[in-house]
């Protein structure tokens, strides 16, 4: 998620360097159409390149497509960063376009790979560990790979790791064997229209929420008196139930845990709407708003954040993920794109009513997810394909009861190499 602060400090500098270039102010709406796009420009690059992560991932491969990824980062942070050196906003709009190519792919090809080589007793939880690794700025994962034996060793905690190799070279055989799947079959094919419906579900869950935007002008609106403070309480918070996730992902569920956060979110958005309307008659209504802030961000954490992105991987064998990955990676660009460009027009519309839109999405949401959505914990990728194989029989199966052998495979890896000793 991209968390937009110090809305101000910017369209001050844009402001200025208006000023120094024609000798007047900016006008209020070109002002507006500027910081909008600065906003949204973000989305526009993760929309055009997680609709290539299926490409990549198929050319490059996961790990190398993540290593050269991170060139758009590093262009994309020069560019923002000798922006103010330079007085030019357009550098700083362009940064962010490139480093929305950046997160595209890295939101895409991450959650891909780590949902292919991870243990099904763990896949939940390192799916978590990508979402905090966005909010702590830590990308380590993305130089990390399976290229020697010492490191295959450490990984795994075994010394002999020739079958795992054996394995792993099993599975790139049989991925180059197995037919790859268009996004128009994804649509097509009744055995994959659904997890594919689902996948785009919940990616708009995850962004229709709208509040990560302006965090810290919503904050100046509610009186509290150091903003950038409760903003950066508002990270720290963030992080810290980032963490709570990933224990909670394996004992409760990712269905359960998606649906606590978007109760959760929508319950904070009812408040924070009651406290911003009474704010003038009651001046201490600007804590209760803050405290919804840092719960509302506390439920995103718990299940609506990091659990979208690993869940789609689950939901997909080897042939139809890459093209299921960069559809749903489209869609939460294309939502997230939507909230930046409108959130600020709407906001100053609806003032603080504009939260009960998004409670209402919330809600929405929530019901879609108890009815449709399916728990995958601890199942195989094979599991969960059968699942649906079953719906689409008319045979609905809401938690997966499949019979689970004692000597089922941990891994995707495990189960392509068990197929190759038959």
């Amino acid at each position: 998620m991209q968390r937009t602060r110090a809305m101000s400090d910017h369209q001050q500098e844009y402001n200025a360097t208006w000023i120094q270039r024609y000798g007047e102010p900016i006008p209020a709406g070109t002002l507006t159409t500027l910081w909008s796009l600065s906003v949204a420009i973000f989305s526009i690059g993760g929309m055009l390149s997680s609709f290539c992560v299926g490409f990549v991932s198929e050319w490059l491969g996961r790990r190398k497509g993540m290593l050269i990824n991170n060139m758009f980062a590093f262009v994309g942070g020069s560019l923002m960063g000798l922006s103010k050196l330079c007085g030019s906003f357009e550098m700083l709009i362009l940064g962010r376009f490139v480093i929305g190519l950046y997160c595209g792919l890295a939101s895409g090809l991450t959650p891909m790979y780590v949902g292919e080589i991870a243990p099904t007793s763990l896949r939940g939880a390192l799916g978590t560990l990508h979402q905090l690794a966005i909010v702590t700025g830590i990308l380590i994962a993305q130089i990390l790979g399976l290229e020697s034996l010492l490191g295959l060793r450490r990984l795994t905690g075994r010394q002999e790791v020739g079958s795992m190799l054996a394995e792993m070279k099993e599975e790139k055989r049989k991925m180059d064997m197995e037919r790859k799947v268009s996004i128009l079959e994804l649509f097509r094919s009744k055995l994959y229209r659904q997890p594919i419906m689902i996948s785009i579900m919940l990616q708009l869950s995850q962004q229709l929420s709208g509040i990560f935007y302006y965090s810290t002008s919503i904050f100046m609106k509610a009186g509290v008196q150091s903003p950038v403070y409760a903003t950066i309480g508002a990270g720290v918070v963030n992080c810290a139930f980032t963490v709570v996730s990933l224990f909670l992902i394996e004992r409760m569920g990712r269905r359960t845990l998606h649906m606590l956060g978007l109760g959760g979110m929508a319950i904070c958005a009812v408040i924070m709407t009651l406290a911003l309307a009474l704010l003038e008659r009651v001046p201490w209504m600007s804590y209760i708003s803050m405290l919804a802030i840092f719960g509302f961000v506390a439920f995103f954490e718990i299940g609506p954040g990091p659990i979208p992105w690993f869940f789609v991987a689950e939901l997909f064998s080897q042939g139809p993920r890459p093209a299921a990955m960069a559809v749903a990676g489209f869609s939460n660009w294309t939502a997230n794109f939507i909230i930046g460009m409108c959130f600020q027009s709407v906001a100053d519309a609806t003032g603080p009513y504009v939260f009960l839109i998004f409670a209402s999405l919330l809600i929405v949401f929530l019901i879609l997810t108890f009815f449709l959505v399916p728990e995958t914990r601890g199942k195989t990728f094979d599991q969960i394909a059968a699942n649906f194989q079953q719906r689409s029989a008319g045979m609905m199966d809401m938690d997966l009861d499949l019979d689970m052998a004692l000597d089922k495979p941990s891994t995707e890896l495990d189960y392509l190499g068990e197929e190759s000793n038959h």
